[in-house]
């Protein structure tokens, strides 16, 4: 599924989905904005709304509150994005990426051991 680039806003949302699981869209706006008037409730509304179109969260409308929750993982949409980038940047190889996130030590040895066993067939 084609994951488009979420603006600010909508991955904040995302961010707090992705935490929680679910939330009810009151819940959403306490978080985002803890010293907002009611005002703001329209504004999460409206992402919610554009999340829900681009096919980022699900409404459950079984309760008199509807409940949101993700209907993509935060790993899909990074892999996504991180696909996006490469096309973009290096012609779709993934090797000068990795090569400069090693060598400016972005990469801990946790997560280079954690590659390095996927490559070899064992972190499946």
């Amino acid at each position: 599924m084609n994951h488009p680039p979420l603006a600010n806003a909508e991955l904040a949302v995302m961010d707090l989905l992705w935490q929680n699981g679910q939330l009810t869209a009151r819940q959403i706006r306490e978080e985002l904005y803890p010293d907002a008037s009611k005002a703001q409730h329209g504004t999460v509304q409206r992402l919610l709304q554009r999340l829900e179109d681009k096919g980022f969260v699900v409404r459950d409308r079984g309760l008199s509150v509807h409940l949101f929750s993700p209907a993509v993982s935060r790993q899909a949409y990074a892999g996504r994005q991180l696909e996006m980038l490469a096309s973009k940047l290096t012609s779709g190889s993934f090797a000068p990426l990795i090569t400069h996130l090693v060598e400016e030590k972005k990469i801990s040895r946790d997560e280079i051991d954690r590659i390095r066993a996927i490559l070899d067939g064992e972190g499946e």
